[in-house]
């Protein structure tokens, strides 16, 4: 079942719409103050995002989102609806836009084509200037090819699915070298500097943080 998030700060509007979308997960909020901290534990689909809210700008709010790291994709359902807001906000990450007032089915219908879509896109996964092609394994930043082994592309792999979550090092272990022989912590020390090394060799980026005690953190 695909997870939807939703932002609206009109109760009456949030439960038409939770409703409508019964056929998904949904999550619902009346402002963004608890939005970061659900996208950390769950892998939502779908974000449906307000952008007039109390003390907040959807759309700007959404911008911030992305600059982080978050990727997933968004519809605005909102009552700007002149030309310059419906630009605007594809300017600031919008997958689709929906003006108020609107219908419950095409909304369903939208929901369901931008998930099917981005679901298909996927195959191509960004982090900030971090592009992996899950195709062909190939690994950008700044459009410049990285030269990574098959370890590090998959410790790579792990740290984007993961972010901003701080991940010990015996999760690694488990997950990026699984059945292989030689699984000790020092391993993972050693692959995690190899790959700072080569993705972020003057350490300007920050893309990893040792969390001491802890293991790492991909920001």
């Amino acid at each position: 079942m695909h997870k939807i998030l939703i932002v609206e700060d009109e109760e009456d509007i949030l439960d038409l719409i939770k409703f409508t979308l019964n056929d998904y997960k949904v999550f619902t909020f009346t402002s963004t103050n608890s939005v970061q901290k659900l996208l950390d534990k769950e892998e939502i689909d779908l974000i449906i995002m307000d952008r007039n809210l109390p003390g907040t700008e959807g759309s700007i709010f959404i911008q911030t989102l992305r600059d982080k790291g978050y990727n997933q994709p968004v519809i605005y359902l909102t009552a700007k609806d002149k030309e310059e807001d419906i630009l605007q906000g594809f300017g600031r990450g919008a997958d689709d836009y929906i003006t108020k007032p609107f219908s419950l089915e095409e909304l369903k219908v939208r929901v369901k084509a931008v998930i099917k879509r981005t679901k298909k896109e996927l195959k191509i996964i960004k982090h900030r200037d971090i592009i992996f092609n899950l195709d062909t394994r190939e690994v950008k930043i700044d459009d410049y090819l990285i030269d990574l082994t098959h370890l590090e592309k998959d410790l790579l792999l792990e740290f984007i699915k993961n972010a901003n979550k701080v991940m010990t090092r015996e999760i690694l272990l488990e997950n990026v070298w699984k059945d292989s022989f030689d699984k000790q912590v020092k391993t993972v020390n050693v692959a995690v500097k190899r790959l700072k090394e080569k993705i972020d060799p003057f350490n300007e980026k920050q893309y990893i943080k040792t969390i001491r005690g802890e293991g790492y953190m991909f920001c």
